[in-house]
């Protein structure tokens, strides 16, 4: 057997490796989903498609074929990240290249950065709301403006932006067990609580058929399809992104049981205690409140605040670690593996967080619509170029070494370690999918734009890259990988990636 290369440092580090320590079993899993699942986001999803019309049945079953598609996806995603061991950047150089996989990467981890800006300051809103119910005095701080933020807001901000930063540069194994044991049970526990209150305050008063608005049959039918849409749409960054966790599961069944329990069962429950709580506020408050922080004030109780304010608050950071700084933080170590490993490339992101000035951001609809909309067209026809290659062009089977071979005999340096397929399929996707999504004359379709950039991306590049498919069934056999993180002395692991 010839002697095994070493990866090329310009593609590697310790955190880009093939992941050799895999603890993230099925529960982990499961908690990964209650902290992303678990947002006032999608709280006022759920909710907001009750006061549109829709009866509480109709939006159960909406968003649970919603996010059936999802668990389906992000089964198929994470195969490829637990079979090769590696995160979505390295996964991304097979389809994109050795070089040209940072295409991928830097789109998604613009959105993040940005996205993460935003759920940080709105965190530090709540903790105003908090340290206001505390010290009234406070309130004196939050009336003037530096760049937008009051003084008591850039208090707030800099602070959730410091837990934060704590949490999240301590590694992925640190991540895993907090979101274990606090983001995701906290979340459920106080919505529980809440949830039992309003239906005792409502006297059980709460109709799980009736339409709030009186939509006709055909309009229902028209809203949930819309529903269905986009539940798919706002779980596509994490199918992108998923084999940043899946890579640490020990086994197949792990991940995919986490995934049935998290999306299809805790989402739809989730979901449903949302739409309850809603209905119970026409009974309780008279009129339909969809953010449940607003409920928690409607009750004017200084303990249920605190609690309340205190738990959503963790909800946000769990959003935050899950689809906001994982991802990002590979992205970066991928840009210049040499000088960014997994920490650093988080703490470019958390800085980066902070120069986009995220309050901006999300005060404007036109950043929120056309720049972070029309990113966000970009990620059916990346999922789609992912799934097809690994799929249907190489069934399986991934060289993991030369995923981190610069070299121009290498299986996936292509041209100048860029794959021209993947470029020319991404492209008009890109192109069509963000027109569908911005231009108002196709108001109609837009919530489907990530379905036509998905088929068209995927069509492109499968089409293209016929001649490059692997024969026969999808390989069963993983080429053996002796990329593994490295010594100080250079050594490498000579055992295949667990399969």
């Amino acid at each position: 057997m010839a002697a095994p290369q070493s990866p090329d440092p310009r593609l590697y580090n310790e955190d880009l490796a093939p992941a050799e320590k895999r603890s993230w079993g099925t529960y982990s899993i499961f908690a990964l989903w209650m902290s992303d699942t678990h947002a006032i986001s999608n709280y006022a999803f759920a909710a907001s498609l009750f006061v549109l019309g829709l009866p509480t049945w109709e939006v159960f079953l909406s968003l649970l074929a919603g996010i059936t598609i999802v668990y389906w996806l992000m089964n198929r995603m994470g195969h490829a990240g637990h079979r090769t061991g590696v995160p979505f950047p390295v996964l991304a150089r097979a389809s994109w290249g050795v070089y040209g996989a940072n295409i991928p990467a830097l789109i998604r981890a613009v959105m993040a950065v940005a996205w993460y800006g935003i759920q940080t300051w709105l965190a530090s809103e709540a903790l105003i709301l908090l340290g206001v119910q505390l010290a009234p005095g406070l309130a004196a701080y939050d009336h003037n403006s530096i760049l937008g933020l009051s003084t008591l807001g850039w208090i707030a901000f800099l602070v959730m932006w410091l837990l934060q930063a704590v949490l999240l540069t301590r590694g992925m194994e640190f991540i895993r067990k907090v979101q274990d044991f606090a983001t995701g049970p906290v979340v459920w526990l106080v919505m529980l609580a809440l949830a039992v209150w309003l239906v005792v305050k409502a006297g059980g008063d709460i109709s799980l058929t009736r339409s709030l608005t009186g939509l006709s049959g055909g309009e229902q039918l028209h809203q949930s399809v819309i529903a269905v849409s986009l539940t798919v749409a706002t779980f596509l960054t994490l199918v992108l992104n998923y084999a940043d966790f899946a890579r640490f599961t020990p086994d197949h069944r792990s991940y995919r049981r986490g995934n049935l329990l998290g999306l299809p069962v805790n989402f739809t429950a989730f979901a449903v205690v949302s739409v309850l709580m809603t209905a119970g506020t026409i009974s309780v408050f008279g009129t339909a409140i969809a953010d449940p922080v607003h409920v928690i004030a409607r009750i004017d109780n200084p303990v249920v605040t605190v609690v309340g304010a205190l738990s959503f608050m963790i909800a946000t950071i769990g959003i935050n670690v899950v689809a906001n700084f994982v991802s990002p933080a590979y992205d970066f170590a991928n840009l210049a593996p040499r000088h960014l490993d997994f920490r650093r490339g988080g703490m470019v992101t958390a800085v980066l967080a902070i120069v986009v000035l995220p309050w901006k951001l999300y005060s404007s609809p036109v950043v929120i619509q056309y720049f972070l909309g029309g990113l966000g067209a970009f990620l059916g026809p990346l999922v789609a170029i992912l799934l097809v290659d690994y799929y249907l062009v190489r069934r399986g089977r991934i060289d993991v070494d030369a995923l981190f071979s610069a070299d121009e005999a290498g299986a996936y340096y292509y041209r100048r370690g860029f794959n021209p397929d993947a470029v020319i399929a991404f492209v008009p996707a890109a192109a069509v999918s963000a027109v569908l999504a911005l231009v108002r004359f196709f108001a109609d379709v837009a919530p489907f734009s990530w379905c036509f950039g998905l088929v068209i991306a995927g069509g492109i590049y499968g089409l293209r890259s016929a001649k490059a498919r692997v024969g026969g069934a999808m390989a069963q056999a993983l080429i053996t990988s002796r990329v593994t993180s490295q010594v100080a002395t250079g050594g490498v692991l000579t055992r295949p990636v667990a399969e």
